[in-house]
């Protein structure tokens, strides 16, 4: 049985849990369902390799972490080393397989859920035109702005 397996053997065993009726169905998936989980925990630390992930925003950061977290591993990151970084020890297997996965499909659901909110807040509270900056033919050395963020001096 392969770790994949074992993590649906798992949900179907908190299934049953969930659906059971007496005290003695509980116990029993409950029973099951250690058993499951012992052998989950004993294969995704075998042969763990340390992974370094460098996230685009804090918003990946904290649902990867979650992600993490909710799957039994300690996600941690080496001091100076950016906030954005997450490290994991895990098995190739059960990255390429199941948290990497699972990871994607959320953060572009996360992804394109902040961007609709982030565009409705500016027009609204901003300026509804969010078109993108005009593009100039030529940018002279001397136009533009020593520090990001500020706009440049033009020379008379």
């Amino acid at each position: 049985m392969d770790e994949r397996e074992l993590v649906e053997r798992l949900k179907h065993i908190q299934a049953l849990y969930i659906g059971a009726t007496t005290a003695g169905e509980r116990a029993a998936a409950n029973k099951a369902y250690d058993r499951v989980n012992t052998r989950l925990e004993q294969e995704r630390y075998t042969k763990a390799t340390e992974y370094k992930f460098s996230m685009a925003d804090h918003f990946q950061r904290r649902l990867f972490t979650a992600l993490a977290r909710k799957h039994g591993l300690r996600p941690y990151r080496y001091k100076r080393q950016r906030y954005t970084t997450v490290v994991l020890q895990a098995s190739p297997k059960f990255i390429d397989e199941v948290l990497w996965p699972e990871f994607e499909k959320l953060s572009e659901t996360l992804g394109d859920y902040l961007s609709q909110v982030t565009e409705r807040v500016i027009a609204q509270a901003v300026h509804a035109d969010q078109s993108d900056a005009a593009i100039a033919k030529e940018i002279g050395a001397a136009h533009l702005s020593q520090r990001p963020g500020l706009p440049s001096e033009s020379s008379g």
